[in-house]
């Protein structure tokens, strides 16, 4: 599960991406990894392997570190894919460093949310007890209250990669009061 309190973008049917740092940044590579996934799909007739997604995603983000006249991307990103029976997360630095993870977290407070999840996490999870562990991961450097209005939950399995809407985030907060 991807959870945020800004923004997670759908990339691909089987894929999807959140973000910590600059907005506008995140923006644009959403539209640029959707124009790479979509430059495959026209070429080759089969949605582009993860992996594949995020090494030029990444080397988008590494070439804006040393050209001229334009700033790194200040934006961190965690991609959340999956390719046949294999899921994948992501997390991509600005540097276009990129790193596989079982389980992360990002932003501010990362330090806590990513000891949070060492003690919480194993391979077993079933779906929703990944996505109570996620939301309560985030609860531990909120400001402030949690609703279904401030954040946002991006879940993706073999049936693809989706948003979660307001109901069920009020449900899985209700869930865990």
């Amino acid at each position: 599960a991807v959870v945020s309190t800004q923004s997670t973008g759908m990339i691909t049917k089987h894929c999807g991406m959140t973000y910590s740092g600059m907005g506008p940044d995140f923006r644009l590579l959403v539209r640029n990894a959707r124009k790479i996934a979509q430059q495959y799909f026209m070429k080759y007739n089969e949605e582009i392997p993860v992996s594949q997604l995020v090494q030029r995603v990444a080397n988008v983000m590494q070439e804006y570190t040393h050209s001229g006249g334009v700033r790194p991307f200040g934006v961190s990103l965690l991609v959340a894919g999956f390719d046949q029976e294999t899921p994948y997360l992501v997390q991509c630095d600005p540097s276009g460093a990129y790193f596989a993870w079982k389980a992360t977290a990002m932003g501010k407070n990362h330090v806590n949310g990513k000891t949070f999840l060492e003690k919480r996490y194993n391979a077993d999870l079933e779906l929703e007890d990944a996505v109570h562990t996620a939301i309560l991961t985030l609860k531990e450097g909120f400001e402030g209250q949690m609703t279904e209005d401030n954040i946002e939950i991006g879940i993706c399995t073999g049936d693809g990669f989706r948003k979660l809407n307001r109901t069920e985030i009020k449900d899985y907060l209700a869930a865990l009061n």
